[in-house]
Order: C-alpha cells, then sequence, then structure tokens
C-alpha cells in the first residue's frame, strides 16, 4: 500500500478495559495493538495513546499518555488529536486498539473517501452499523476535541451530521469491537 500522505493515524488505547477484564492494548498478548498498528500502517504518522497500561511500541511509533485516562475516550482522543497538530498532517485516521480484525484495507478505502470529500471527514460503515475507522480533515480537529467528553469520543462531533462520507466496508470486516473477553475471538 502506498502512504496515505498528510495521515496520523492514532491508536485509542488508554483504558482499563473494565468490561473486558484488562487494558484491551495488552489484549491477546498485544496482537491487538499491533493489528491497529499495522492497519493504520500506510499513514505517514502513527500515536497511540496509552494510560492504564503503557507498553512498549515499535521504532517509528509514538505514545502520548493520557494521564486521565479513567475519564474515558474523549480524553484519549483530545490526547491523540493533540500528539498530531505539530505534525505536517492533514488527515488524523482514529482507530480504537479493540476492533482487530479492521485491517490497511479498510483504512486505506476510508482514506480515500476523506480525501476525496468536500468535508474530509469520513467513517467505516459494517452493514447499517458506523464503525471506525473516522478520518478528519485538520479544520474538525479543535471542534472534535471540544466535543469530547467522557466515554463519547468523536460520538458527539459526528451526531446528526450529515457531511460525514459513510463509507461501507462490510465486505472486508466485521467491524466490531470487543467489550467483553467471551465474544469472538480474532
Amino acid at each position: 500500500m502506498s502512504a496515505a500522505v498528510g495521515t496520523c493515524g492514532v491508536v485509542l488505547a488508554a483504558g482499563a478495559g473494565s468490561r473486558y477484564g484488562m487494558p484491551k492494548v495488552l489484549a491477546h498478548d498485544g496482537r491487538w495493538l499491533v493489528a491497529a498498528i499495522d492497519a493504520l500502517s500506510g499513514c505517514d504518522s502513527v500515536i497511540v495513546v496509552m494510560g492504564a497500561a503503557v507498553v512498549g511500541v515499535p521504532d517509528g511509533v509514538t505514545v502520548a499518555v493520557n494521564e486521565a485516562w479513567s475519564s474515558g475516550m474523549g480524553g484519549s482522543l483530545r490526547v491523540g488529536l493533540d500528539a498530531c497538530r505539530p505534525l505536517p498532517v492533514e488527515y488524523a485516521v482514529i482507530m480504537p486498539v479493540d476492533t482487530p480484525d479492521v485491517g490497511v484495507d479498510v483504512v486505506t478505502r476510508v482514506v480515500a473517501a476523506a480525501m476525496d470529500s468536500e468535508t474530509g471527514l469520513a467513517r467505516a460503515m459494517f452493514g447499517d452499523v458506523p464503525g471506525h475507522p473516522v478520518v478528519m480533515a485538520r479544520r474538525w480537529w479543535r471542534d472534535a476535541a471540544a466535543r469530547a467528553v467522557g466515554d463519547e469520543g468523536a460520538r458527539a462531533f459526528l451526531s446528526g451530521r450529515v457531511d460525514v462520507v459513510a463509507v461501507q466496508c462490510g465486505d472486508l470486516a466485521d467491524g466490531g469491537d470487543h467489550d467483553f473477553p467471551d465474544e469472538r475471538e480474532p
């Protein structure tokens, strides 16, 4: 895959995974983290937001620590977007760590749709279910960060918008996140 010029991949992996029973960044001996980083491998930069657990990452990947990780995903989104700001990129590609079947093919499709759209906003859809990644142009980062509170992440920012390109990716992955350890495994 050729690099998606001007993109920063952001893996949200700061939570304690209370429903899962451990921080998801540790799930399956770190395989979920590796899968998320691999899915974003076409991005110019990759940032992993950690908090409840901090682990090593491959060379070239940056860790941003969310000291307030217990406040929810919104804080992690803010930390991730803040880490993207000084980089020479125009798009943030947001992925949670717990969607291990979402691969580089899904990311490539959603990034291309965002870059081709007037708004620079796109999100993966799996059937009728919105999922990840979510891609947003730099001009939206401040507004998305301001509306990211608690466990909402970008949900409040995206809710009700008609200018977000919905990119069907159900042919590439199921896109489901894993909240409980007894759910299907990768």
